[in-house]
């Protein structure tokens, strides 16, 4: 009698395992079943979708174009406290796409780093929007800037990477600093890089398991300037929140985190400067209060590229783009450096 237990033990034990560790299939925008399609959407060359959002003046009539690339748990709809009269002052037209897997853009199994850059590239080709453009990525949207800087350099007039991501396994950071780093964050965030670093397979598991937390904001991770913007953030509409997971929690938040915490084709360090000719400018924007990128290694980056232009705002937290003067003092240094 004990075999045939053993035996109808391991197969259950088996199947939980597979169940728990496989992601459930996307449920895709405009397929049977799935979300309908709402916005305007261009077709990739391997026939996937991308979703936009257009924003200031016609780009027929713009002098600066700018792609907005969104950060986690995001989307095209992402608000920024840009004013109209800035946008007219400089007649600069702002495209926001949804990034793939996130809200109406399809996702993308094979999403990597290096396709983040060529998605952006065909983005701006399908829209005729020029030769060159500016790019800006916010927190996670902060690792598709490094992407276009290594593949796409030539299409870029600028680059901002605002509270930009970072690797804490990049090989070229100093261990200790890096792990210094690592060890400033809350010990449930240290424990979800790690296992998408080190063990992604386990990852679905480790996000839907109920025993110890993943990620999540709150004292540990938000500064006093951060508590005041959510304040008032929470007084304005929000749109299109409800759509930037609907495909699948995995296919938009998980696979985001697990691109970005592969192992890269490049060290953001080996990266040549794209303007030699002082033609165009990269900016980073690093919050000192901010507790989700430790300003340690976003500086150390600046030390060893001195062609990037560093900015550190004393009392600026994570959410600080979502600062009036902050966002505008960021756009006009990426448009008029």
């Amino acid at each position: 009698m004990i075999a045939p237990i053993a035996v109808a033990l391991a197969v259950g034990l088996l199947g939980w395992a597979y169940q728990a560790l496989k992601p459930p299939p996307p449920k895709i925008c405009g397929s049977p079943g799935g979300p309908p399609v709402t916005s305007n959407r261009v077709k990739l060359s391997d026939g996937r979708h991308l979703a936009y959002r257009e924003s200031g003046v016609p780009k027929e009539d713009a002098k600066f174009k700018i792609i907005v690339i969104h950060g986690f748990e995001s989307s095209k709809d992402v608000y920024l406290p840009i004013s109209e009269e800035l946008t007219e002052e400089l007649k600069i037209y702002i495209l926001f796409f949804d990034r793939a897997g996130y809200g109406e853009s399809d996702p993308y199994p094979s999403r990597s780093v290096k396709s983040e850059a060529f998605d952006i590239q065909e983005l701006a080709d399908q829209l005729q929007i020029g030769s060159k453009f500016y790019v800006m990525g916010m927190s996670m949207g902060g690792y598709p800037v490094w992407s276009c800087l290594k593949y796409i350099p030539h299409r870029l007039s600028g680059a901002a990477l605002v509270v930009p991501f970072v690797h804490y396994w990049w090989p070229r950071f100093p261990v200790s600093l890096a792990r210094e780093a690592l060890g400033r964050l809350p010990l449930s965030f240290q424990r979800t890089f790690r296992i998408a670093h080190y063990t992604p397979w386990l990852f679905y598991w480790w996000m839907t398991q109920t025993w110890f937390p993943t990620l999540s904001m709150g004292q540990a991770t938000l500064s006093n300037q951060d508590f005041e913007i959510l304040k008032r953030l929470s007084e304005i509409p929000s749109v299109g929140q409800e759509k930037v997971t609907q495909q699948g929690v995995y296919e938009s938040l998980h696979r985001d985190i697990l691109a970005g915490y592969a192992k890269w084709e490049f060290d953001p360090l080996d990266v040549s400067n794209p303007f030699p000719d002082n033609e165009g400018s990269v900016h980073i924007w690093q919050g000192y209060e901010d507790k989700m990128i430790p300003y340690q290694l976003n500086r150390y980056l600046s030390e060893k590229l001195p062609w990037i232009r560093y900015h550190e705002v004393p009392d600026g937290g994570h959410l600080m783009i979502y600062n009036s003067n902050i966002c505008e003092t960021i756009i006009r240094a990426l448009l008029l450096s």
